[in-house]
């Protein structure tokens, strides 16, 4: 049965630091599992306060593109594969979705991925320097529907600032999200963020690079919207 929205959450919620994911439990299929093994070593960079050294790394000076939150991994295989002359650093910590990228990155042969199993908020603290990227990307991030939740979404201000930090004057942020109270809230807090510049005159049309998923296709046929949102650094 659904939590009513007269409840409070647990004190001990109240004052958590925001975090770019939530942990949900999932089955490891046996493909997922054998490219953890055997391609995990290569392609997953442990985490540690440590900047990450991007030419060792991918053997190459190379526009860098950081995504949060990848989950299963297809779009982020798509769209490495279209842009093979970037790099990517994706953040997730849901195991079976970096199973699943590993596979992807074996059966395609795909050389410019790797991945970092963490929370991203403390990947960006000790591991990226500043204005080390050339984009990053946010893909249908956790909306947090009850609107006594919406204090846990990721795209808060303080959050936007710090990453903004991140990013090469000229590089971008690209969010996209399916529920448009979210899109709403990204809309405002991006343009109200001094160091950032909307590309459209709201709404970004979707760029070629960003494939549409199955949950996506599903959605539009259904009827649902898709926003996504494209600002440049100034």
């Amino acid at each position: 049965m659904e939590e009513q929205d007269n409840k409070q959450p647990p004190q001990d919620l109240k004052h958590r630091p925001i975090k770019s994911f939530v942990t949900r439990p999932g089955r490891m299929g046996t493909g997922q599992i054998k490219a953890l093994t055997e391609l995990g070593p290569k392609f997953v960079l442990p985490y540690k306060v440590e900047r990450i050294d991007t030419a060792a790394t991918f053997g190459r000076s190379a526009p860098l593109v950081l995504e949060i939150g990848f989950g299963m991994g297809a779009a982020t295989a798509d769209i490495a594969a279209t842009l093979p002359d970037h790099d990517f650093i994706g953040c997730e910590v849901h195991e079976p979705g970096v199973g699943a990228l590993l596979k992807l990155i074996g059966e395609r042969e795909i050389g410019n991925i790797r991945i970092v199993q963490h929370d991203a908020v403390e990947v960006l603290r000790d591991m990226v320097g500043e204005a080390a990227l050339d984009g990053v990307h946010i893909f249908f991030p956790d909306p947090w529907h009850k609107k006594r939740h919406n204090k846990r979404r990721l795209i808060q201000a303080p959050f936007v600032a710090n990453l903004v930090r991140h990013i090469k004057p000229g590089g971008y942020l690209h969010c996209a999200t399916d529920w448009q109270p979210y899109a709403e809230q990204m809309l405002e807090v991006l343009s109200a963020e001094p160091h950032l510049l909307n590309t459209a005159a709201g709404y970004a049309d979707k760029p070629a690079y960003r494939p549409l998923t199955k949950f996506e296709n599903r959605g539009i046929k259904l009827g649902h919207g898709v926003w996504d949102l494209v600002f440049r650094k100034r």
